[in-house]
């Protein structure tokens, strides 16, 4: 674990230092991520300006459902889309080869190796609106509220990690399979706002098909007292079973993969 800790250590501060060759990307990035989230609220609010709650959640709670999705959305950004990415690009250029004889697991290899700053300001916003939010509530949260949606919120981003993997590994068979990252991207948009506010239909899909419903609803219902254990043991099974999945479906694509140097 020391070894894989002082990699990725190493991995994220060589990203940084080549982004950062570019500042003023940063500031862009940052400015747009100011706007994109000012939309959503906006959108939120106007939704909310005749007393109208989306499926029984508050503004408060509806906003603090925005601010997790802004949240993961950062992570998906920073972390997950540059290496999904990478994945294909290893494939259709041969370079996975490099990566299959290196002396640690590959899937931790190709999961870690880039780390995108673009996504930082989504993760300071979704963070910053979270504490908001939480304090704009009927009882403010406390120290023990925001805890309590950890855990479930650790387990939506497993499971957004899987489900992504998932799909990156399909470039193994088909290295035109489509953007992924906007695949996922609409996959997490569905999260933006509170489950319970969709129709039956598409609440019965974002939990049990795709499901969105423990990326951002679980943990901000987990915090707001709006839902029970049984959930957060839901996301700890839905987590669970997703990487245990994916950890199977890379292994068998890999029996499938051609050298390129074969």
């Amino acid at each position: 674990m020391t070894r894989y800790a002082r990699t990725l250590r190493l991995f994220w501060g060589a990203s940084i230092s080549a982004e950062m060759e570019y500042r003023a990307n940063f500031v862009f990035a940052a400015v747009g991520s100011v706007l994109t989230l000012g939309g959503a609220l906006a959108t939120l609010a106007v939704l909310y300006q005749h007393g109208y709650e989306m499926g029984g959640w508050s503004w408060p709670e509806a906003m603090l459902v925005v601010a997790l999705y802004t949240l993961l959305d950062g992570f998906q950004r920073a972390v997950l889309a540059p290496n999904r990415q990478a994945i294909s690009e290893h494939v259709q250029q041969g370079t996975l080869d490099f990566v299959l004889i290196k002396p640690m697991d590959a899937q931790f290899w190709l999961s870690t190796r880039r780390l995108s700053i673009w996504g930082v300001p989504d993760v300071l916003l979704g963070l910053a609106l979270i504490v908001y939010a939480g304090s704009k509530l009927d009882t403010p949260l406390g120290v023990g509220g925001y805890a309590a949606g950890l855990i479930p919120l650790l387990l939506g981003a497993a499971t957004l990690y899987a489900l992504g993997y998932a799909l990156a590994t399909l470039t193994i068979w088909v290295t035109k399979a489509g953007n992924i990252t906007i695949a996922m991207q609409a996959l997490l948009e569905a999260g933006r706002y509170p489950v319970p506010a969709y129709a039956p239909l598409f609440r019965v899909a974002f939990t049990f098909v795709l499901p969105v419903a423990f990326m951002t609803t679980v943990p901000a219902a987990t915090m707001t007292g709006k839902t029970g254990l049984v959930w957060v043991i839901g996301s700890l099974g839905v987590a669970v079973g997703l990487l245990v999945a994916c950890r199977w479906f890379w292994r068998f694509a890999l029996r499938s993969y051609t050298s390129a140097s074969s």
